[in-house]
């Protein structure tokens, strides 16, 4: 497998998320009472990007922005992280989340597209590794072909590309990772099984959750528990993995190491509400780690 370059580009959404709590939801036709709301930096792509900033990594962020970013706080924040930015501009609002959390921990989510529709018409850049992020399949079949090391997590608009998408995505990318829902609608699409998947892609990360997640390369497969934690909100975990991993990965870890990190980093994010609010330096993180799996050596 090829070796990812010093810089970690990421592309997909940058988005403001509304993260709204309610004690349960309403059938079809009734309200419920909200009881918070609040108003924090989000984006898959961009939760990723800062969570590598963060742990000392270097982290380019290739997205879309709207006509409300340029100046933005946000803008300052990713400034201020030691982000790199490549962005594609709308006349549209900045992508927008609206996350619907209830007491028994699940979530619903909507998506608000706004400026993402700038991918239909950009130009990706050619980058040695990325990551791809939630986001436009074409911009993100184009982008991997380019591309020395491609990395592809689908999210939730999995369900928006087409058989000949993902068919043409599995063979450039050089990484799969998705969670149980999205393995299942590349399955359906794709009509084929799981292990037809895992056969395409040389290396595979499937996330459980709580159950924590499944690493396949070069024949095996490796079982990577969760760091347990009193969790507040479960929005970003995944993306907070894929940060941890990544960035353990250019510092050259094994993978089942780079997957115990991406774990650790994960649960520094539930614990507090927000995607980017809690997360951690390489220092707290080697300390959570070394509580959870042992010393991490150097």
């Amino acid at each position: 497998m090829k070796l990812p370059s010093e810089m970690i580009s990421v592309s997909g959404h940058l988005c403001v998320d509304y993260i709204i709590t309610v004690d349960e939801y309403p059938p079809i036709g009734e309200s419920r009472r909200v009881s918070e709301r609040r108003i924090y930096f989000g984006g898959g792509a961009a939760n990723i990007a800062a969570g590598i900033a963060r742990l000392g990594g270097q982290a380019e962020l290739i997205c879309a922005v709207g006509c409300d970013f340029p100046g933005s706080e946000y803008e300052k924040y990713l400034e201020e992280l030691g982000v790199k930015t490549t962005v594609f501009q709308s006349e549209k609002n900045s992508s927008t989340a609206f996350m619907v959390n209830n007491a028994a921990g699940d979530q619903v989510t909507y998506f608000e597209w706004g400026a993402g529709e700038a991918f239909a018409r950009a130009t990706p850049p050619k980058c040695e590794f990325v990551h791809m992020a939630t986001g436009d399949a074409a911009f993100n079949i184009n982008i991997a072909k380019q591309a020395e090391f491609a990395s592809l997590d689908p999210g939730q608009d999995v369900k928006y590309y087409t058989a000949d998408d993902l068919t043409t995505l599995l063979g450039e990318i050089d990484m799969l990772i998705c969670n149980n829902y999205e393995i299942d609608i590349i399955k359906e699409t794709l009509s084929c099984s799981e292990k037809d998947i895992l056969d395409s892609v040389p290396f595979t990360i499937i996330t459980h959750g709580k159950a924590g997640s499944s690493l396949y390369f070069d024949g095996k497969t490796e079982q990577i528990p969760a760091v347990f934690v009193e969790a507040k909100d479960p929005t970003g975990a995944g993306d907070a993995y894929r940060a941890g991993f990544f960035t353990a990965w250019k510092k050259g870890y094994d993978p089942v190491t780079c997957a115990k990190i991406g774990a650790v980093t994960s649960s520094f994010v539930v614990e507090m509400i927000g995607t980017q609010t809690n997360l951690p330096d390489w220092k707290r993180m080697a300390e959570r780690y070394k509580t959870a799996f042992g010393k991490l050596e150097p």
